[in-house]
């Protein structure tokens, strides 16, 4: 499983009708679109930029089965959990557990109130024992971040947490987390304005927002440095840099779904009570995304 999930794996948004239900229509077009077109390594359905935190469980089970069904086994399809409790995380990976998941990606709980470590190694065990999933740890959390030491000590107790999707923009502390797990777990980066240093330290691939915006450009530097083509890579970071400058915010996910709407991929409005890109907003993204090169279509 390990082996299977790796380079550019997208978290793709979640499209939304102008009631914010979900349009699975347009949902299956964009995963169709990223492996068809884009060339994409895998899709994650649920995380932080599909506004996971926002879906029903049902939204979240219906979402992930349209997504396997179009990836046709073409991709592995993960499925993100964020919720509040180690009985939720259980509940929710019961519910997409018969479809073929590559692995659940979980965060740690994201109220207000720190597990200890020792809970918090426990939280993940359960979900393991009780789903029988693979599971990747999000590390996103502010308040529950897991240090390197942590992880490594999960990974390697726990057999069927296989992962770590890295977040929070440091990259010293995914460069601490590829030395300590060696090759004992698949390591993800989500270090979005770094991606092409995270990928020259060893990281196994990337599950972050900027894939979603523009995965095309996403998948050229992941191949440039794996071949070793580190002028291309550098020239790629750099315009990768421009457009995350230009989307990052508070309101990212509405960004990211600015930005394929500009490219003629349907994605629709945010969930409330996010707000959409703004006018100053929207001008960035348009000038960072023509910068790069990217043809727009409205």
């Amino acid at each position: 499983m390990k082996k299977n999930i790796y380079g550019i794996v997208t978290p793709i948004a979640t499209p939304f009708d102008s009631n914010e239900e979900l349009d699975e229509a347009a949902l299956r077009a964009d995963v169709r679109f990223l492996i068809e077109k884009a060339g994409v390594h895998g899709i994650a359905v649920g995380g932080s930029t599909g506004e996971g935190h926002t879906l029903s469980t049902q939204e979240l089970r219906n979402s992930v089965a349209a997504a396997i069904e179009e990836a046709r086994g073409r991709v592995p399809v993960i499925a993100g959990i964020i919720v509040d409790s180690t009985r939720q995380a259980i509940e929710t990976g019961k519910a997409v557990a018969d479809l073929d998941v590559a692995a659940l990606q979980i965060t740690p709980v994201h109220y207000l109130f720190k597990p200890d470590d020792a809970m918090m190694q426990r939280h993940f065990a359960q979900v393991v024992e009780k789903v029988g999933l693979p599971v990747i740890i999000y590390n996103v959390v502010p308040w529950c971040y897991c240090s390197p030491s942590l992880l490594t000590k999960i990974i390697t107790e726990i057999e069927g947490v296989i992962g770590v999707k890295q977040s929070g923009g440091d990259l010293k502390l995914l460069a601490d987390l590829i030395l300590s797990v060696g090759d004992r777990g698949v390591l993800m980066s989500a270090v979005d304005a770094l991606l092409y240093p995270s990928f020259s330290l060893g990281a196994d691939g990337a599950i972050a927002a900027i894939p979603t915006a523009v995965p095309a450009l996403c998948v050229q530097l992941w191949e440039a440095v794996q071949s070793g083509d580190h002028v291309k890579a550098l020239d790629l970071h750099r315009k990768l840099l421009i457009i995350w400058n230009a989307i990052n915010g508070d309101n990212l996910p509405a960004n990211v779904k600015y930005a394929m709407e500009i490219q003629g991929r349907k994605a629709g409005p945010p969930r409330s009570p996010m707000p959409a890109s703004s006018e100053k907003q929207k001008t960035a993204i348009r000038e960072a995304l023509s910068q790069a090169g990217i043809q727009l279509v409205k």
